[in-house]
């Protein structure tokens, strides 16, 4: 598979951790029926889908720190963002599995269980842009509650006439105001990112202290669950700019 930007919450895969293939996809409910002489009547019931599922290779200086991090994601059963190509869900990740085989060179597998499919919302017929951003930045600041990070400012220009009509001065201060939101977003990860690195390559796994250890996996978790939800709430923020950008006149 060519070389893609892959994301799954916090975690970006490059080079190896890239997979040659990504499963998906599913099956449908049915409810069938068996009549007499053989006939059916089917009823569709909904979509039921597959796990995602992909592995690769977590390599470089920093393999085992992420193959920690993905693996408390796992244990905090915290809802991610997964993107890919054109693919956009909301997963958890259901079984992650690792093999040590150097500090530098940990084949991994993955299992993503789906929440929802983003892309498959995107393309509703019926829902306007200015709908759909507001019901992202909805989502988003329902994940950012108790974070320093506000949206209001980011709501009250979406709501302003003629903020999604490419052009005019109220779709300009819309913008402006979901990409502040963004970067807001994307440096509160960089923040918690160092905070989880401290505590999963600070040597407190390995010192002997028992009690170091647990505070350190307690405050990893917790700083994992905090990576979760910034994630999240930046892929629905993405989607908005994403929206806004391609917005016709």
């Amino acid at each position: 598979m060519p070389k893609i930007a892959l994301f799954l919450g916090p975690v970006l895969f490059q080079d190896f951790e890239i997979p040659e293939t990504i499963i998906f996809g599913g099956r449908q409910r049915l409810a069938v029926h068996e009549l007499p002489g053989g006939a059916r009547v089917i009823d569709a019931l909904g979509r039921d889908d597959a796990p995602i599922i992909w592995f690769g290779v977590l390599s470089g200086p920093n393999a085992t720190e992420r193959a920690h991090a993905l693996d408390l994601l796992r244990v905090q059963g915290a809802v991610l963002p997964l993107t890919w190509d054109t693919f956009f869900y909301t997963v958890v990740i259901s079984e992650f599995r690792a093999t040590y085989v150097q500090e530098n060179w940990i084949p991994y597998f993955i299992s993503c269980t789906v929440l929802r499919d983003e892309a498959e919302v995107l393309i509703q017929a019926g829902i306007s842009l200015v709908e759909q951003a507001m019901a992202d930045v909805g989502t988003a600041a329902s994940l950012l509650v108790g974070s320093d990070i506000a949206l209001d400012s980011a709501t009250s220009a979406l709501s302003a006439p003629g903020a999604s009509v490419l052009g005019t001065n109220a779709y300009t201060s819309a913008l402006d105001a979901v990409t502040s939101v963004q970067s807001s977003i994307a440096g509160g990860i960089g923040t918690t990112e160092g905070t989880l690195d401290s505590y999963i390559g600070g040597g407190f796994f390995s010192g002997g202290n028992a009690d170091q250890g647990i505070a350190a996996l307690s405050n990893a978790t917790n700083a994992a669950g905090t990576l979760a939800q910034l994630s999240a709430a930046q892929g629905y923020i993405n989607r908005t700019v994403i929206n806004f950008l391609n917005a016709s006149p």
